[in-house]
């Protein structure tokens, strides 16, 4: 054999090996989900609906959660904070009520933001809410337990990025802001660390959703011990679903992938455009914060997020919408308002929402479709089409109505499918057809 060749055949193999173990590293690359992961993956694709809470120590400064960062706070500043934090009417059965009134099946919450503090009693570290602050309370537990009682299943928004603790280091994008950390520190002792507050989340807690992290986008070399972290997570919580806003196509070991402010595939972050087989979802704010902002005025309107949604579930993903409770607790009216709102347009129709996948036909000018149980709904969000066209589906459209039962005229073509949408049963959010085709 060519000596070249031979060199070249033993290079291939180690780079493919090492990239074998990278991946192990970076992946749980064997993991494979039992019944219980499987189960509420299906689960969660029927919800549909979600609530994101960002909560922290940020909001007394009114600034949203990356006020650390962009106010360069120091450390020993932003810890004065702490003895002001006191959220005395933070109300977790008001919350679960308001969920269940907007439709909402599930909550995704901050248990530990990108400044470090966790908002649930760790014994890992004193940095949280029930060692250091006046409120002395654990209100992720005492959320879950309120969650337990009206049937809201509990997500943890896990940050895994850390501008507080000393060890993460070397710095990533963003930790190099937060003065008063040593230049120096153990990585792996930080991911220990991490390990050790997720083995609390998967263990005091009850029976949890999942887990959400954010933040590996700020060291994306680095060795994050993805693959450990995922194992641990499932042997502790087999059911629960892992995923990750890193912005890239998912790692062996997570469950569904989610898009940052924009359908799957059209979010402003990912650098992959990548849309993976698992569950989805896409995650939006009310106004332009995910964290309390006293002074952002700029609420999305009742339509635009209705019709969010509904564009989330033609593209075959969930929609967790965000909210930023107030430094005591409660959550803003404008919040409150909009999400009444929508509960009350999804009793309504809800039925062409919950269940569903992406219909057969990809997004058109005047809207999306789902599907479900040898139905397909037509979501008609266009104000001013009163005559759609409908593609070929491969069969004949056997009868098409709308949700309340009023007739659709319709004309089959070569080409596809007429309807003339009844002007007087026009919903100002979503005109929802209902059609069944020839077996």
């Amino acid at each position: 054999m060519n000596p070249f060749v031979k060199i070249s055949k033993i290079i291939i193999f180690m780079t493919f090996f090492a990239y074998i173990l990278y991946a192990a590293e970076q992946g749980d690359i064997g993991y494979k989900p039992v019944k219980a992961n499987i189960e509420a993956r299906e689960w969660f694709q029927d919800a549909k609906f979600g609530l994101f809470v960002h909560w922290g120590v940020y909001c007394l400064l009114t600034k949203g959660e990356w006020v650390m960062y962009r106010d360069v706070i120091p450390i020993a500043e932003y810890e004065k904070l702490l003895p002001k934090f006191n959220p005395v009417k933070f109300d977790p059965d008001e919350w679960c009520r308001m969920v269940k009134d907007a439709g909402m099946h599930y909550i995704t919450i901050t248990s530990k933001h990108h400044d470090g503090f966790a908002m649930f009693d760790s014994k890992v570290s004193d940095y949280d809410i029930v060692d250091r602050t006046p409120y002395g309370k654990d209100v992720l537990k005492m959320l879950a337990d309120a969650c337990e009682r009206h049937g809201v299943k509990l997500f943890f928004y896990h940050s895994q990025l850390d501008w507080h603790h000393p060890d993460y280091y070397p710095r990533g994008g963003t930790g190099n802001y937060a003065s008063g950390r040593p230049d120096s520190g153990d990585w792996y002792k930080y991911l220990d660390y991490m390990d050790g507050q997720l083995k609390e989340l998967c263990t005091n807690y009850g029976k949890i959703g999942g887990i959400w992290f954010d933040g590996m986008w700020d060291k994306p070399t680095a060795d994050w011990r993805l693959g450990k972290t995922y194992r641990l997570i499932h042997q502790l919580q087999p059911q629960a679903m892992i995923g990750s806003n890193h912005h890239r196509a998912p790692f062996p070991g997570e469950d569904f992938q989610m898009f940052e402010k924009g359908l799957p595939g059209k979010d402003p972050f990912s650098k992959e455009k990548a849309i993976s087989a698992l569950p989805l979802e896409t995650c939006e704010t009310i106004n332009n914060s995910w964290g309390y902002n006293e002074k952002d005025k700029r609420f999305k309107g009742v339509k635009e997020l209705i019709q969010y949604l509904v564009r989330a579930a033609g593209n075959n993903a969930n929609f967790l919408l965000n909210v930023g409770p107030r430094p005591d607790g409660t959550i803003q009216p404008e919040f409150k308002k909009r999400l009444a709102e929508m509960g009350k347009w999804l009793r309504t129709n809800g039925e062409s929402i919950y269940g569903t996948r992406g219909g057969p036909i990809p997004p058109q000018s005047w809207g999306v479709t789902t599907q479900k149980d040898g139905m397909v709904f037509l979501h008609v969000l266009s104000d001013t089409d009163n005559v759609i066209a409908v593609p070929v589906l491969g069969k004949d459209i056997k009868s098409a109505t709308l949700l309340n039962g009023t007739i659709v005229e319709f004309t089959n073509t070569k080409l596809g499918t007429i309807m003339r949408i009844p002007a007087k049963e026009r919903d100002s959010y979503d005109t929802v057809i209902v059609i069944r085709l020839d077996v």
